[in-house]
């Protein structure tokens, strides 16, 4: 069976999506089976793999409310070894319906279509939207672990607290499996004391949740990059764009610490 993860901040602009698609195109080109899955309605993990609303006609909107199966709607991206199953604006709709109490089971709805393609792939990575709402909740009840991003500027620990009471709720209701795989620093800048101070922070408050390459070595940090920055123009993850820049090599490293466990 696949492991599934979600990338999960509520914070909006941390790099979570970009962190989503060049993880799971790092897994790829590791020679890995791997499945981005797209649950945000504003859909720029899609467009990050060169995709636009017109080059499909179904989306994870109309898996999660029962008119397709998983399957039908998966795409093959331009990367050896990775499919998307894109989104939609659509996917706002979903959230009235998720809301509704009356529909039972209504935060394992996403668990139970995974179930059907799961066996396929090595690595499920779920690109869940800004906020901690029932599409999150979703993501995280189908996940075996998430990673949060985190951006190195000011405010970056704002609203953390409330994420991780929510992961450690579903973990003590129905997800028990549930784990903080790791906090990832985003937009790191040695050049700017505030990025350095951040960095420590996140260093003092989680050490043993920041991702290393190596024991001993700094964390790996995903630095402010302008490679990075342009590369979803192009529809191509940073790691095709511009595969030598600093960008490429923090998500590789990254990739490298998720591969082997």
């Amino acid at each position: 069976m696949s492991e599934i993860i979600s990338i999960a901040n509520q914070k909006g602009g941390v790099g979570k999506t970009t962190t989503a698609v060049n993880l799971a195109a790092s897994l790829a080109e590791r020679g890995l089976k791997v499945l981005l899955l797209d649950i945000d309605p504003q859909s720029n993990a899609s467009t990050s793999l060169g995709f636009t609303r017109g080059d499909y006609e179904f989306n994870i909107y109309h898996v999660l409310i029962g008119s397709k199966k998983l399957s039908e709607i998966i795409l093959t991206t331009e990367i050896k070894n990775l499919k998307l199953a894109p989104s939609n604006i659509g996917l706002v709709g979903i959230e009235k319906e998720f809301y509704n109490p009356n529909k039972k089971n209504r935060e394992m709805v996403l668990k139970e279509k995974l179930k059907e393609i799961s066996h396929k792939f090595d690595f499920i990575i779920i690109d869940s939207p800004p906020a901690l709402g029932p599409i999150t909740i979703n993501a995280l009840s189908a996940s075996d672990s998430v990673i949060i991003p985190i951006q190195c500027e000011f405010f970056a620990l704002e609203g953390l607290a409330q994420l991780l009471n929510t992961v450690s709720l579903l973990k003590k209701t129905i997800n028990p499996k549930l784990k903080i795989k790791g906090f990832l620093p985003t937009m790191y800048s040695g050049q700017n004391n505030l990025s350095k101070q951040v960095l420590e922070d996140l260093t003092h408050h989680f050490k043993d949740k920041l991702f290393h390459l190596k024991k001993g070595q700094r964390c790996i940090v995903v630095p402010r990059n302008v490679k990075i920055a342009e590369s979803p123009s192009f529809g191509k993850p940073v790691i095709s764009y511009a595969s030598s820049s600093k960008g490429s090599m923090a998500y590789r490293d990254l990739a490298t610490v998720i591969a082997r466990g």
